[in-house]
């Protein structure tokens, strides 16, 4: 199982995905605890990257171990060593050449063996007859014994209504050291099945309580632009900073939110002054560069962002419905200048089009219900 743990290597310019696990390495009689790494291609990196044939010579002759001998020395490099005392393993390195089997399905979005095990027992339901049955004990036999109690996802009981599926009335179940499968318990796996059945035919209809997790409009990239003039159709080059609506904050208008961000991150009034009257948000941002910078910044700058956005929006109306456009689109914001305001790439946070998002959903709530829209906003 994955989970969380992604990472990848780069071949030949190709992003390779992969994951990582933890194992031992036994070199020159010591055990290195260390992480293990899979990848989509079928490589491994057991500090050397082989072939999954060549991972499981490294498992045969003991380089991964999978088991650990009384008084072993092991260590954990640059943070402790020590001996081991009543090892306890669960690992043989059959059970983990087939994890990892599996982990390399599952990078490549095929079914992995506990997949292939649920795609048997879907055939077996269909057509309930002992070839059918046989089938399916077969494929759950053949998830390693590690992993067989996940293959439900049932964190109350595990994979029991599976065990007693593949065993039918009066047989055994596989583990199971005596006893057989009463009708009880069977006709009770079949109505778990049928439950789950409905439930999984039923998941993608369903809304999480707080709505969609995932916008449908296609994502929206502001690419760098640097308008000298408004335009007469505004489109979404209209959402940059630096495009030319003048904003008025405190008093003070500026020529567009680039202007007024740069005067306001300033600290003395004669520099927001030049910084207001500069020709270009460009060249706001060198001369706002150059002077000293306003206390606690940093620690403002967003909330700074947002009051401008608003009231950029709030005061153009044909541009708050450039932005309301965008529908519920994520928004990525170039900014060649700024990893923290531009999402360049993926390389960067891109609060700028997080906060066209904010004011965009403040609009739609406005539009939705007026009266209702500082409640929104708080």
């Amino acid at each position: 199982m994955i989970g969380n743990r992604i990472t990848h290597r780069t071949a030949d310019g190709v992003r390779i995905p992969g994951t990582w696990r933890h194992a031992f390495i036994c070199n020159g009689g010591s055990y290195f605890l260390t992480d293990l790494f899979v990848y989509a291609d079928g490589l491994v990196d057991c500090w050397e990257l082989v072939t999954l044939e060549e991972f499981e010579e490294k498992l045969r002759t003991g380089w991964v171990a999978t088991s650990l001998p009384e008084g072993g020395r092991a260590s954990a490099h640059h943070l402790a060593a020590w001996r081991f005392g009543e090892p306890q393993t669960w690992l043989t390195p059959e059970l983990l050449l087939a994890e990892v089997r599996d982990t390399i399905d599952e990078l490549n979005g095929r079914p992995d063996s506990t997949g292939r095990c649920l795609a048997a027992v879907d055939v077996f339901l269909a057509d309930r007859t002992e070839a059918n049955r046989a089938a399916a004990r077969a494929a759950y036999l053949a998830v390693p014994e590690t992993v067989r109690r996940y293959a439900l996802g049932d964190m109350d009981r595990k994979d029991r209504p599976l065990r007693v599926l593949v065993a039918g009335p009066g047989g055994r179940m596989p583990g199971a050291a005596e006893g057989r499968v009463t009708q009880a318990e069977y006709d009770d796996a079949l109505a778990y099945f049928e439950e789950r059945g409905r439930w999984i035919a039923e998941a993608p209809k369903r809304v999480p309580a707080d709505g969609a997790a995932k916008p449908f409009a296609p994502a929206v990239k502001l690419y760098h632009s640097y308008p000298q003039r408004a335009l007469e159709e505004p489109d979404k080059r209209a959402l940059r900073h630096d495009y030319p609506a003048a904003v008025t904050v405190d008093g003070t208008t500026h020529p567009s939110a680039a202007h007024a961000y740069w005067a306001l991150s300033v600290a003395a009034p004669a520099d927001r002054a030049r910084v207001t009257a500069a020709e270009s948000g460009a060249q706001a941002r060198t001369l706002a560069a150059g002077a000293a910078r306003r206390d606690g910044w940093e620690q403002v700058r967003t909330a700074v962002m947002a009051r401008l956005l608003r009231a950029k929006y709030e005061q153009h109306p044909d541009l708050a419905a450039v932005l309301l456009a965008t529908g519920d689109a994520t928004v990525l914001y170039d900014d060649a200048d700024s990893d923290f305001w531009g999402d360049n790439g993926g390389r960067g946070r891109n609060w700028s089009g997080r906060l066209l998002e904010l004011v965009r959903s403040e609009l739609q709530a406005h539009r939705a219900c007026p009266s209702g829209a500082e409640e929104a906003r708080a």
